[in-house]
This record gives structure tokens, sequence and C-alpha cells, in this order.
């Protein structure tokens, strides 16, 4: 199995590592490191070395050449900077022709960002993480991305959303090229108690419930990326391919609390992140979460917090802005 990699300016460490700890722990017996059964080269168009996100910079083994010599050409991508992300083209021609040679292409972390840019990932499925989904619709023109998983497998393209996830990941490519054995004991020496499969859903991001059920997990994941239109539970079970009452059911079971009352505490705890970290009026606070106007948001927050939305900000020392837009 032969790996190639493509390292972004300011590309995220960890994903880089985890991805290829479990190639090297694949491929040799024991702990020893000798690339026997795989083999991994970082290409770069020139051999400077690339600095990641965390200020450690990376050399390059060799650089660009035929690519046809690699089973998988990884991308790794990090921080998001337009300046690198959406100007600097330089690996496009390259992943183009990867393409077209029939080579598996994979997007780590942000490294999903330049496959799409590239016109890579038309027609199939792209995971980015949730921390990322915004800026991915933001930068794509509403393009949605998978961010209720930690990784994707569509046909030749496979993308993950970094961290941890770029283990599993690397670890279901060895399973399938080596074997089961071979990548469950790479996961066993870096501590993961087994391989997690791709639908296995995103830690999440802002809610302070414990959600241990993972169908429950993918659910809540959801609501978090509709908040401003958000989803019906008719409509969050069929995203879901489960029915509405199953979903009610696991929530009553899990939660003790309707899916109703945990997207309402979802879009209130947006709205007081909001209103604790940004400047923004009430009312655009308002639309962003979901509510139809202010006076909708106060209710509401007022009935929950005990306090509206005004005093909640002034007790955290935020100013509003000056003009409270309709």
């Amino acid at each position: 199995m032969s790996v190639g990699f493509l390292l972004l300016h300011r590309f995220t460490l960890g994903a880089f590592a985890n991805f290829v700890d479990v190639l090297r722990l694949a491929a040799d017996d024991g702990d020893r490191s000798r690339p026997i059964r795989c083999q991994w080269r970082i290409i770069s168009p020139d051999m400077s070395p690339i600095l990641s996100s965390c200020g450690v910079a990376i050399s390059p083994h060799e650089r660009i050449g035929d690519l046809r010599r690699f089973d998988y050409l990884v991308v790794v991508g990090g921080v998001l900077e337009e300046e690198t992300l959406l100007v600097d083209t330089r690996f496009d021609d390259h992943l183009r022709h990867a393409a077209e040679a029939g080579i598996p292409l994979v997007g780590l972390c942000t490294g999903s960002f330049v496959l799409r840019r590239a016109g890579l990932m038309n027609g199939y499925k792209c995971c980015v993480s949730w921390f990322h989904n915004s800026d991915f619709l933001r930068l794509f023109d509403g393009l949605q991305a998978v961010s209720d998983q930690i990784y994707v497998v569509d046909r030749d393209r496979l993308t993950c959303s970094g961290g941890a996830s770029a283990a599993h990941l690397a670890a279901f490519l060895v399973e399938r090229h080596l074997g089961k054995a071979l990548a469950a004991k790479s996961l066993r020496i870096m501590m993961f108690n087994e391989a997690a499969k791709g639908e296995t859903a995103q830690p999440t991001g802002r809610l302070e419930v414990v959600v241990r059920d993972e169908v429950l997990k993918r659910a809540v994941l959801l609501m978090q990326h509709h908040l401003e239109v958000p989803l019906t539970i008719a409509r969050l079970a069929g995203k879901l391919k489960l029915s509405r009452r199953l979903i009610e059911r696991r929530f009553r079971s899990e939660l003790r609390t309707s899916p109703q009352a945990i997207y309402t505490q979802i879009r209130l705890d947006h709205a007081r992140h909001l209103l604790q970290r940004t400047p923004k009026s009430i009312s655009i606070i308002a639309v962003e979460c979901g509510f139809c106007d202010g006076s909708h948001l106060s209710r509401v927050f007022r009935s929950y917090y005990h306090k509206t939305p005004q005093d909640f900000r002034s007790g955290n020392g935020v100013s509003a802005l000056s003009q409270d837009i309709c």
C-alpha cells in the first residue's frame, strides 16, 4: 500500500500524524517502523519545509513526480486562510491529473476544501468538521457538506473531519488493503479501543447536555447545522433515515425530554454565545438562531433563563450594535 501526502501551508499536524502513524504501525511487525507493507512519501512542488499550524515544519521527501505509483493521494489541510486556500492553486493540476489517472483522493481536515475548490468533489459527498461547516457553506455558495459523521467514503473520494478521525480513516484503508488484524493492531498501539465506522457521529460543539446514543449525537449535530431555518422533527428523522416516532422515543429514553425541547435549547445556547461574544443586535441574533424576531427570542429566552437577552448581555459586559436592525 503506497500513499503520497500533499501538505498545505499551516496544515494540521495532528491529522497528518494520526493518519501516517496508522500506516507506520501496520507496515511492520511490532513497533519497528520499517515500511514493508506500507510506504508513504511527502511530496511537494519544491523541497522547502512545510510549516504546520502549530509551528513545526516538515521537509518533503521528494518533488511531485509520477503520481501513478501511489494507491492514494492524501491532501492534509489545516488553518483556513484565504491567501493559501483560495489563491494558491499550485496543487490543483497535480490533483486533477491524479483524478484522471484513477488515483483515489483523500482530504484530511480542510483538505476537502482544496478538493472541492479544484472541482474534484462534484457529485461526491464531502465530509467537513462541524467547526468548519459554516466556512464551507460560505466559500462554496451554500453547498452542503456532511458534518454529522467522522469520515465519508464515496467511491474514490475519501474525506474526514480531521483529528482522531484521520486515524480511523487510515485504519479503514489498511483493513481494505492489508486486513482487519493490522488495522486493529495500529489502533491498539495508538490507544484507540477499536476502529470507528465512518458514520460515527462527530463530537458535538456547544451543547451542554451529554449525549451518548450515536443516533442522538447525529440528530443533535443536524440541529446545530440548521439553526437559522430549523428542521421539522419529521424532516430531521428523514435525514437520519429513521421514523419520527423512533427519534422521539430515543430522546425520551435517554434525555427525558422531546427533540423539540433539545432543539430550542441548542438555539438558545447559540443565542447566549452570540450575546456574550459578539456585538450583534438582538434582532439579528434572533434570526440567526431561528426565531421570528427579537420579541420572539426575548419571550423564549426569558422563560428559560428568567432574564431578557438585554439583561444577559449587560451582565456579561458586551455592548450591542448602536441600532437594533429588524
